[in-house]
């Protein structure tokens, strides 16, 4: 994973570094009611083995929730994954869905009360209901958020609508000209590597049959049987051959697993 270590003087590296891992199938709940609520630090709600994600607390673009998903990994750009790493995101886009539903249900509170420091993910298929105010993507170089001005760690923004925070100028960075979509990244990645043809503009393409397997796409291949994938990010998994111990941190799939069993 030498490739992928952590930089020196990148913020993201150090949020990383300085998270605990989330326990399987569960996140941390907002501050509400609690005096560090106001504080801008990030607030991390999730780690596992792939991932971490914190809300943006100091410049968020929307009031009712703005998530940032950061790889693990200091992955320098989107260039850098390849149709291997297809399930990663994947599950971005379902850890995402959990987090700002669950973001999205504490907002609507009447009142600001404490809660407990960690809680359980809904187990039930409508956790993973796509909502048509939640937005889920990257900005893509040369663009950036200039609030948040990290262009060489690989990370997701997902917020809620409206992006009553945002502004014009920063509002670039994730109009149409910069943000990709991360349906219409996954959906355009299987269209390239199989006979799929998930296109970005299907019209009901949250509920298309191939949405429902998380490894469609990650593997290729010639019509008489030789293997064409593309290596992928580096796992925690490889390093159980050179005697590692492996985590007790969830793996964001195993995190994820009742999505596709509930």
């Amino acid at each position: 994973m030498a490739m992928f270590a952590p930089k020196l003087g990148c913020p993201i590296c150090g949020i990383v570094a300085s998270a605990l891992p989330t326990p399987s199938n569960s996140w941390r709940a907002p501050a509400l009611g609690n005096s560090t609520n106001d504080s801008t630090d990030p607030e991390v709600l999730w780690k596992d083995q792939d991932f971490t994600a914190y809300r943006e607390k100091s410049k968020p673009v929307s009031s009712k929730g703005h998530i940032i998903i950061a790889f693990n990994l200091h992955v320098p750009s989107l260039y850098d994954l390849s149709s291997t790493d297809l399930p990663l995101l994947v599950n971005i886009r379902n850890l995402a869905t959990r987090l700002l539903t669950a973001l999205d249900a504490s907002s609507r509170l009447p009142t600001p009360t404490p809660t407990p420091s960690t809680q359980s993910f809904p187990s039930s298929p409508i956790s993973l209901e796509r909502n048509s105010h939640f937005r889920i993507g990257f900005i893509t170089p040369p663009f950036k958020d200039n609030k948040i001005p990290v262009t060489d760690h690989l990370h997701a923004h997902a917020y809620i609508e409206p992006s009553d925070l945002m502004g014009w100028w920063r509002g670039l960075a994730y109009g149409s000209l910069a943000w990709y979509a991360i349906d219409d990244l996954i959906a355009e990645i299987r269209e390239t590597v199989s006979n799929n043809r998930v296109k970005s503009g299907y019209e009901n393409r949250q509920n298309a049959p191939i949405d429902k397997v998380p490894l469609a796409g990650a593997r290729s291949g010639t019509a008489h049987g030789v293997e064409t994938t593309e290596p992928g990010l580096p796992r925690p998994e490889s390093n159980l051959e050179d005697g590692e111990t492996p985590s007790r941190t969830p793996t964001s799939a195993q995190a994820m697993l009742t999505s596709y069993h509930s």
